[in-house]
């Protein structure tokens, strides 16, 4: 079920809310979600312990148990790490997130695990403007998927983590190093359950 097509302009249906809520931001028409992440936006704890970041724009729900939840993400990528992203969190030190991201001069797939620090990994680059993005939970076990198409999945990462039963889910909109960037998120699917091995579903 694609949730934002209850959401319109700026009003938030019960049940959801903003982590450091950003001064633009929008449903349009198309009940796509249009963000503007601010200057130096993120969420890293860098693992030497030069920097932690809690700024960027979250938007979330709170799921329990099994989930699966899926996005399509666009990104204006002007600056390094200017990215759109999938997020779960537990509390401010357990957390991970996929992202579609401008790494290298190159649009790619990376994803963030943290628990206390940051495990920041590199997937690979994407060849579309406009990939999917896909996370499942199943117990303490998750999976991050990327795809073209919608159609065809791509395994980013499989991990597990000792979370609550709730967690906090949504999408992130983020600038790292850069002035700041726009993130259109088309839509977001929510299904309270997941089907097979979340490897491979």
């Amino acid at each position: 079920m694609n949730v934002f097509e209850r959401f319109n302009g700026k009003v938030l249906p019960t049940g959801w809310g903003w982590t450091n809520e950003p001064t633009v931001w929008r449903f349009d028409d198309s009940k796509a979600l249009k963000v503007s992440a601010p200057s130096q936006a993120d969420f890293f704890r860098d693992p030497s312990g030069a920097a932690i970041k809690s700024s960027a724009p979250f938007l979330h729900t709170t799921l329990q148990g099994d989930f699966t939840i899926w996005t399509r993400v666009r990104v204006d990528m002007k600056q390094p790490y200017d990215s759109g992203c999938l997020m779960i969190m537990a509390d401010d030190t357990h957390w991970a997130k996929l992202c579609f991201e401008y790494f290298e001069s190159t649009p790619s797939i990376l994803s963030v695990v943290t628990r206390d620090t940051s495990d920041d990994c590199i997937s690979g680059t994407m060849d579309v403007s406009n990939p999917y993005l896909r996370v499942a939970r199943a117990g303490n076990c998750f999976a991050f998927h990327y795809s073209s198409d919608g159609q065809q999945w791509k395994l980013a990462r499989y991990f597990g983590m000792d979370v609550p039963n709730e967690l906090k889910v949504g999408v992130v909109a983020q600038s790292p190093v850069g002035e700041g960037c726009d993130v259109t998120f088309d839509a977001l699917n929510v299904e309270n359950h997941v089907s097979g091995d979340i490897r491979t579903v």
